[in-house]
């Protein structure tokens, strides 16, 4: 990993590509960390460079406080990302990720450094609300909640300090995203495409298929076999997706 002065507490670059044409940032699940894109670079290739956003109170930044709300995390992300526009910059998020992408395609539009490009993965739309409410639950309501979308590696709830130490991050993600309402306006202007799992069980047809009512611009969605998770299963062909849509970007 290679570091950067330009946010380096939030931005990582596990594979700098000075010379790519296009930029991807890449948002994190509710629990997650940067280190989740990891190996995406890789499958990408060299017109694509990934940077990582890593949130407060997680890992290396794990003495920090969290995030008091999305709306706070979404402005910080923005203020970090601008000395990275010097190029054309896509956004990437998953589950939570989706939700904080949406708000930071949001907010680098009003700085007048609008994205490329949003990809959204394992969320409904803004306009599309359930109620949740898994960030009250105890402990092990929690921990069944998060096993129930196989998104966590079983070896890590074995492992009682693990548990411990993931445990606060997870919640607090839950907290904010699930009391975040985005604001209906304004609409996007960049193409979003949506990533989602057939058998997802946060992610209805409908619900994916409304992210077309946040953008003025082009829209796709692909569904791929498998739950809230699919990508872990299926990262080569979501590259291959994300590198194709960005093939050409000015």
């Amino acid at each position: 990993m290679s570091g950067d002065p330009r946010g380096s507490l939030w931005v990582r670059r596990f594979r700098p590509r000075p010379n790519a044409p296009v930029r991807l940032v890449c948002l994190p699940h509710a629990g997650g960390s940067a280190s989740f894109f990891a190996e995406l670079p890789d499958l990408l290739g060299a017109e694509v460079e990934v940077l990582a956003v890593q949130y407060p109170g997680r890992q290396d930044r794990r003495g920090e406080p969290f995030a008091p709300s999305m709306d706070a995390l979404a402005r910080d992300v923005v203020a970090a990302l601008l000395p990275w526009t010097d190029r054309p910059l896509a956004v990437f998020g998953h589950s939570l990720g989706a939700v904080l992408g949406f708000e930071v395609a949001r907010g680098l539009r009003a700085a007048g450094r609008p994205p490329a490009a949003l990809f959204v993965s394992g969320r409904r739309a803004p306009s599309r609300q359930r109620p949740e409410r898994a960030h009250l639950l105890d402990d092990d309501g929690l921990l069944r909640e998060v096993r129930a979308l196989s998104g966590t590696d079983s070896r890590v709830f074995a492992d009682e300090e693990l548990v411990r130490m993931v445990l606060p991050a997870i919640r607090a993600d839950y907290r904010i995203v699930e009391s975040h309402r985005s604001a209906p306006e304004p609409l996007l202007d960049c193409p979003i495409t949506v990533l989602t799992g057939a058998d997802d069980p946060k992610v209805t047809a409908e619900e994916a298929a409304a992210w077309q009512e946040h953008t003025t611009s082009a829209f796709d969605l692909v569904t791929f076999p498998g739950g809230h998770f699919y990508l872990t299963a299926h990262a080569a062909p979501v590259a291959h997706l994300i590198a194709t849509a960005l093939t050409g970007v000015p």
